[in-house]
């Protein structure tokens, strides 16, 4: 598998995790509430908590897909901001980052 395959395939495989996640989330924010009011606040706590998560993850989804768009053009590994290659350190650890550590910085 080359180092190309390699990403697509932990992108792909992320993407596949978060639309699992997001779709629980989402039944989990679709829940009929709790018509106890101490019940009720409990719930719109964790809400709150699902939603941001929620939004976190449709975020990383979008850096997902254009990474993978990247992939597809035959830009992936590039920055997208100064055209110099992006570490293998820092695509092993983000690997979906549009930019090199510099241009990050």
């Amino acid at each position: 598998m080359t180092d190309m395959q390699t990403y697509e395939k932990i992108l792909r495989d992320r993407q596949r995790e978060l639309e699992s996640r997001l779709s629980r989330i989402d039944v989990d924010l679709g829940r009929t509430k709790e018509q106890d009011s101490d019940d009720r606040a409990t719930e719109s706590e964790n809400d709150e908590v699902l939603e941001g998560l929620g939004q976190a993850g449709q975020e990383e989804l979008r850096a997902i897909g254009a990474a993978l768009d990247r992939i597809a053009k035959g830009t992936y590994g590039t920055c997208v901001r100064c055209g110099e290659p992006i570490s293998e350190e820092r695509l092993g650890a983000v690997p979906y980052a549009p930019l090199c550590e510099d241009c990050m910085g």
